[in-house]
Formats: C-alpha cells, sequence, structure tokens
C-alpha cells in the first residue's frame, strides 16, 4: 500500500458555517460567478444556497425543481478522483457501459432513465460531446445536477435532466492547497490548488489547479488509471464593475479500458448448459488484449468570460468556450465466437476510435430585475451560438484474436502490420452541428407568498453527415470509395413554466411543467462508426434514416416541496414527477435500416432528498428515488409495455459525517441500486441485479493547516454490477483503502 500526504489550503472560511443570507430583495445587487464563489466559503459546508449557473436567479430552496448540488466539501471527504464517483451520491442516476457504435467509453450515464451522455455542461458551457473521457474533479467548484426537462435552459437534450460543472475561478485573497494521498491497488493521487493575487494590481488573482493520478482498479485485473491535468485561470476587475476571466484547463490520461465481462444469451446459454445472463466467472476477469489495447484522451478547454454591472439591476455577461477531445484508443469488447454452441471461447472483438472532437460556443446574456407596478421581475435573456465536429477515422485489422471465457489470457500474439491506419481522408466519419438559440426566463414575483417561474427557448440546428461508402477494405486502401452524405434542419421551441407558493418563510411548494426535446444526431454519436473491418468484411450500419427523422419530444409534470431546518442550514425536498417521450425512435425488427417516430416512452417517480447540518457536529447528504419506466408503445413488439433500460426503481444514497471531540471526524456512506435491465427488448434483455454498498472515512486534524483521513471504499468488498452495455457489462471496483494528508498554508 502506497501511502501519501495531502495539502489542502483551500479559503479558510469554508470551515465556519454561518447563517445563509436572508432572502433577495429588489435592493440586492446583481451577484456575479465570482461573488457566488465568495460566498460558497462563508456558507455552511453541505448547505449551497445558490446554484451557480447564472439562468437560475433565485435561491436553490426556491427553484421549482429537483435540483442536487455535490459541494466541494464532499467531494474531499470521498476522496473522489471521477465526475462518476461525485455523481454516485445522486439517486436517480444510473451508469453506462461505452459501445463499439453507439459512443465510446467515458461518463455515460442516463438520469430519471433517460440516456444523458451529452447534458454534461462545464460552467453553464456543453462539454465536448462526442469523443467520451473520465472528467476528474480535481477542478471542481461544485456539481449541480437538475431534474426534469431542461431544453429550456440547456437546448437540446436533458430529457430526464443535466449535469453542470462549476469550476474553480480566482478569488481575492491568497490561498495554497496540496493533496498526497496513497492506497492499495497502487493508488497515487496528487492534487495543487494555488489562489495568488497580483501584486500591484488591484482586483486581479491567478488561481492554478494541478492533478496527478494514478491507480490500478480495485477487484479488476490488468485495467490501470493513469492522468495528469492543470488548470489556470486569471481574473481582473474583482470586487468592481467591469470583470474579466481567462481560463485553460487541459487533461490527459493514459488507460487500459475496460469492456468488462460479456452476458450469456438464452441462445448461448442452452449451448453451454449454464444460465442465461452473468457468466459464472471471477468479477476480477479481463477479456482484453494487452498486445494491442490501450486509451489515450486529450481534452483542452479554453473560456473567456466578460462581466459588466451596469447598475444593482442590469448586467451584462458574455462567454466563449473552444473545446478539443483526442481520444485514440483500441479496445476489446467480449464476445463469444458462435452465438449458440457450447465453446467457451471469446472473440476479442476490434473496437477502435481515432476521435477528434472539437466545439465552439459564444453565449451572451443580460439579467434585469425591474418593477412593473407591484410586481417584481428577475429576467435573463440571451443568445448563443455553438458549432461542433466529431470526426472518426477507421482502423483496419487483418487478424482476430480470441480468449477463453473460463480461463482468459490477456496476451494474444497481434502484429504492429495487423492493425492499419488509414489517416486523414481515408474514410472518415464526420458529422457537425451548428445551433443558433435564443431564450428568455422570467421569475415573477407577485407577493411574499406566491412566484411564477417560466422560461422560453427557441433552437435552429444545422446536422452535416459524411461518411465513406466502399465494398471492401482492399478498395478502401486503394482509395476506392464514394461518400454517403447528408443535411438537415431543425427548427426547435422549448418552455418550462412553474407556480411556487411559499407557506412559511423556511418552506416553498411548486408545480411545474416543461418541455425538451431530443434532436437527431444530438450527441454526435447517432451517425454510423467509421466502416469496420474484419478479415476484410465489410461492416456497416445505415443510419440515415435515423438523422432524418424528426425530434423526440418529451414533457415533465412535477409537484415538489421544498423546506429548510436548523436555522435553515438543513434543506429537505420532496417531489412527485412524470416524463413522456413522444416519437420515440425506434427501430424495425425485420428491417433495421428503417427508422421510425412511432415509440412512446413514459417514467413517472418519487424523489426525496436532504442535505446540510442536523448541528454544529453532524452534516450529512443523502436521497432517495422511485422510477416506474416503460415503454409504452413501440414499432417493435418485443419492446412494448417492457421496463425502461437502466432504470432501477430504487435507487438510495446517504453520506453522513459526524465531527468528535479530539478534532475526529467519522464519517459513512451508503449506496444502493436495485436491479435493472440493459435494453427494452423483452427477447434479448438482461438483467443486472441490486447491489448495497458501504464506504467509511475517518480523519484527524492534527492542527489548522494539517489533516489526516482514510477512506476505505467498498467496505464489505461487494462484488456488483457498476455499468450495463448491450453485449457486456462492467463490475464495480472491489474494496479499496486510502489514505490522505492534507495541509493548508
Amino acid at each position: 500500500m502506497a501511502l501519501g500526504a495531502l495539502l489542502t489550503l483551500g479559503q479558510a472560511a469554508a470551515a465556519e458555517p454561518t447563517k445563509p443570507a436572508a432572502e433577495p430583495t429588489k435592493e440586492d445587487k446583481l451577484q456575479t460567478l465570482g461573488d457566488l464563489l465568495v460566498e460558497a466559503v462563508r456558507r455552511p459546508l453541505y448547505r449551497p444556497e445558490n446554484l451557480l449557473s447564472t439562468k437560475y436567479t433565485v435561491p436553490l430552496r426556491d427553484v421549482p425543481q429537483t435540483v442536487t448540488v455535490i459541494p466541494q466539501q464532499v467531494i474531499r471527504e470521498q476522496n473522489a478522483s471521477t465526475l462518476r464517483d461525485v455523481l454516485r451520491n445522486v439517486p436517480g442516476i444510473s451508469m453506462q457501459a461505452g459501445e463499439g457504435g453507439g459512443g465510446p467509453a467515458g461518463d455515460n450515464l442516463a438520469i430519471r432513465g433517460f440516456a444523458a451522455r451529452s447534458d454534461i455542461f462545464v460552467d453553464g458551457i456543453r462539454d465536448t460531446a462526442g469523443g467520451g473521457y473520465i472528467r476528474d474533479p480535481f477542478n471542481f467548484e461544485q456539481v449541480e445536477v437538475t431534474k426534469g426537462p431542461s431544453s429550456a435552459n440547456a437546448g437540446r437534450g436533458s430529457t430526464g435532466g443535466s449535469v453542470n460543472i462549476a469550476t474553480k475561478t480566482p478569488h481575492l485573497g491568497n490561498a495554497y492547497e496540496l493533496m498526497l494521498g496513497g492506497g492499495s491497488d497502487d493508488f497515487f493521487r496528487s492534487t495543487l490548488d494555488v489562489n495568488q493575487e497580483i501584486p500591484e494590481i488591484k482586483g486581479a488573482a491567478l488561481r492554478v489547479n494541478g492533478l496527478y493520478h494514478d491507480q490500478d482498479i480495485p477487484g479488476r485485473d490488468q485495467v490501470e488509471n493513469e492522468r495528469s491535468g492543470i488548470a489556470i485561470s486569471l481574473a481582473a476587475g474583482l470586487g468592481t464593475d467591469s470583470r474579466a476571466f481567462l481560463s485553460y484547463s487541459h487533461l490527459a490520461q493514459h488507460n487500459v479500458p475496460d469492456y468488462g465481462i460479456p452476458w450469456i444469451s438464452r441462445a448461448k446459454a442452452a449451448g453451454l448448459g449454464v444460465p442465461p445472463g452473468i457468466p459464472l466467472v471471477p468479477f476480477s476477469n479481463f477479456y482484453g488484449n494487452l498486445n494491442r489495447d490501450y486509451e489515450n484522451t486529450t481534452t483542452d478547454i479554453l473560456t473567456s468570460t466578460l462581466e459588466h454591472d451596469f447598475n444593482g439591476d442590469l448586467k451584462l455577461r458574455n462567454v466563449s468556450r473552444f473545446g478539443r477531445n483526442d481520444r485514440d484508443s483500441i479496445t476489446t469488447a467480449p464476445r463469444f465466437a458462435n452465438a449458440t454452441n457450447g465453446s467457451s471461447m471469446v472473440n476479442q472483438q476490434f473496437q477502435s476510435r481515432d476521435q477528434i472532437d472539437t466545439s465552439f460556443a459564444n453565449q451572451t446574456e443580460l439579467r434585469c430585475d425591474l418593477e412593473t407596478g407591484t410586481l417584481e421581475h428577475q429576467l435573463v435573456g440571451g443568445i448563443e451560438i455553438s458549432h461542433e465536429n466529431s470526426k472518426n477515422h477507421p482502423r483496419i485489422i487483418s487478424n482476430t484474436t480470441s480468449t477463453d471465457l473460463y480461463n482468459p489470457g490477456n496476451w494474444h500474439g497481434v502484429t504492429p502490420g495487423s492493425i492499419s491506419y488509414l489517416g486523414v481522408g481515408g474514410g472518415a466519419t464526420t458529422v457537425g452541428i451548428d445551433t443558433l438559440s435564443a431564450y428568455v426566463f422570467d421569475t415573477l414575483k407577485i407577493d411574499r407568498q406566491w412566484e411564477i417561474n417560466g422560461g422560453l427557448r427557441f433552437d435552429h440546428l444545422d446536422t452535416q453527415y459524411e461518411s465513406a461508402v466502399v465494398p471492401s477494405a482492399a478498395s478502401l486502401l486503394a482509395g476506392n470509395r464514394s461518400y454517403e452524405t447528408f443535411k438537415s434542419g431543425q427548427d426547435l421551441l422549448s418552455y418550462r413554466a412553474a407556480l411556487i407558493f411559499k407557506p412559511l418563510d423556511n418552506g416553498t411548494i411548486y408545480l411545474g411543467y416543461g418541455t425538451s426535446f431530443n434532436a437527431s444526431g444530438e450527441n454526435l454519436a447517432f451517425i454510423p462508426h467509421p466502416v469496420r473491418f474484419n478479415f476484410g468484411t465489410t461492416v456497416r450500419n445505415s443510419t440515415l434514416s435515423l438523422l432524418a427523422a424528426d425530434a423526440e419530444e418529451n414533457t415533465t409534470a412535477e409537484l415538489g416541496t421544498k423546506w429548510e431546518f436548523f436555522d435553515k442550514k438543513l434543506l429537505l425536498a420532496g417531489a412527485l414527477f412524470q416524463t413522456i417521450k413522444t416519437n420515440a425512435r425506434t427501430t424495425d425488427p425485420v428491417t433495421p435500416d428503417i427508422v421510425s417516430l412511432d415509440g412512446e416512452q413514459r417514467v413517472h417517480g418519487v424523489e426525496l432528498g436532504l442535505t446540510g447540518e442536523i448541528n454544529d457536529h453532524w452534516r450529512l447528504t443523502g436521497g432517495y428515488t422511485y422510477l416506474e419506466g416503460s415503454v409504452t408503445d413501440s414499432a417493435n413488439p418485443a419492446e412494448r409495455d417492457q421496463d425502461l433500460g437502466n432504470t432501477p426503481k430504487h435507487s438510495f444514497s446517504l453520506w453522513s459525517i459526524h465531527e468528535l471531540p479530539g478534532h475526529v471526524e467519522l464519517g459513512f456512506g451508503t449506496q444502493y441500486v436495485g436491479e435493472r435491465y440493459n435494453n427494452t427488448n423483452l427477447t434479448t434483455r438482461q438483467q443486472a441485479p441490486d447491489y448495497l454498498l458501504f464506504d467509511a472515512m475517518i480523519g484527524y486534524e492534527l492542527n489548522e493547516n494539517v489533516s489526516f483521513r482514510l477512506n476505505i471504499n467498498n467496505l464489505l468488498d461487494r462484488g456488483y454490477i457498476d455499468r450495463v452495455g448491450g453485449g457486456h457489462f462492467v463490475p464495480g471496483q472491489g474494496r479499496s483503502f486510502i489514505l490522505s494528508t492534507n495541509i493548508t498554508f
């Protein structure tokens, strides 16, 4: 076991809870993102007062949607090292495994039963959609999960909700933080956080965050993750009416990719003489090929933000973002060599991505607080333009390898000459989306008890697609190919509205309704992957009918309530909701190239949540979600009236910290995820069983600058399925121990 020392200097006031600010009045000044981050270090550790997304102008208690915020303090206490780790605090979110054609491995997830891989935002701007990478929280201020349709806020997608990552920005006052941690499975992690005012330049500050992370994945043979990153941000004009921020982040990863263990289909189970579903093999088994498999990703994000307050009631903000994600990976998808006989041989199916995703976005936003008669308005309006592009180059493999299900060998002869890189122009598939959007939101305060909240958004999307059409690998290498192209344009309108009632100063009851849409090709993955070759045979999946299809349409109704207790340090929330997806895309079971909009899907359920402090020595965050999801109509009879895939009926999470005498604190966490299917087809679906996990933490503060923490994850070393895929599943991590040292100065 490696041991380390973590130096954590953040903003010292973050450790001293205070009462939240009073409810905003019309005289309150508009807050900048920097102002909100400064307030974040003065509030109770678990009790965020506001969302950092600028489209929400009211305190979290008054937002008429189910919202979960995971603050930096929880991320630090849990020693979370990926976005997936952070999101395990949010019930109703399920993880998915990557698939070769539908999208590469990365942060694939579903919210309330609906796919949300492209519904991840960084500081309010959609993150690079197509490439797929593992996000690391070393530069996270907090993570905000908004449930329910959010197209009015976010644009396309967000059927079940969206995730916004608020990053760390410079602030006034110097602060320095270093963390070193080590543990089982060769775990090593170090982060650095430095905030420095610039001498002689009033209102200017520089913030630098750094990362190095390396580990073997507990409970998985051969699987490794290594990444390094740096985030640099510069601010000018802090504390004035005009502010400017410039930030750059870079994250590089070198991993051994993991497509887990193959499912046993019903037909294969009959041949093997075993039950279908999960093979009776150790969950540590690795079926990849270490002679060829690798995963390298590089993610760069450059952002500039300009803000100006004309007065206390009028503010202008402009954000420009350029993002690029490079993914170079070869991954093994384990599939049985024969679908029906008694052979236990598993093909190490070749999956390749040589993919570059780029995006540019510009968002101009105006906020205005005003009065019309006796009514008070908090208006936000904006215009957003963006261009996203994804290009994937094919590779050719001239041989294949296999291994045994019960005795896998991870090294098989693959010579460099057996994999051919075709390079730029070698039959790449390209998809691009240009978006022009305009939106307006208003929170209308009628009196002390009644408010109306509404929003309207218009999106114009242009989609362009191009892919090579070739008869064989030899023809492609010889340059004999033509190109299949497609263009489409869509105009889409989305809206949301809510009535808010405040019976008491510490409580809110709301009734909300909203719409969203899923455009064709929205996540730059609903495209045929580049032509794949296996022994010279062309494998193509035409999806032109999918790209030509109209958008899916979604509606959600939600009745909820939020209440503050214990001097407004603890927030309790509950909601009843129903989401209906109409025009759902379905694939013809006889002619798979035909995609129609004959489907309907429905999810209804209950959300309960709590976050905050019971007293000065006990803080906790957690929640429970019940989901009842089904396919109410489909062109495929095998899908009708079936459960939605990756939609557990019950999920629960809790994280609790108790401060004891002697500067000791104890932490306890638990997560439960109910059983779920990997798809909606009655004849092919597989079921992942439910699981219950426990985590523990013990911390000791040596002095105000130095502290220690021991985290034990998956305390009982429970074997479970973490991510479900079509032909495979990925087991969750086994038990691990991490010791870290925090030093602040």
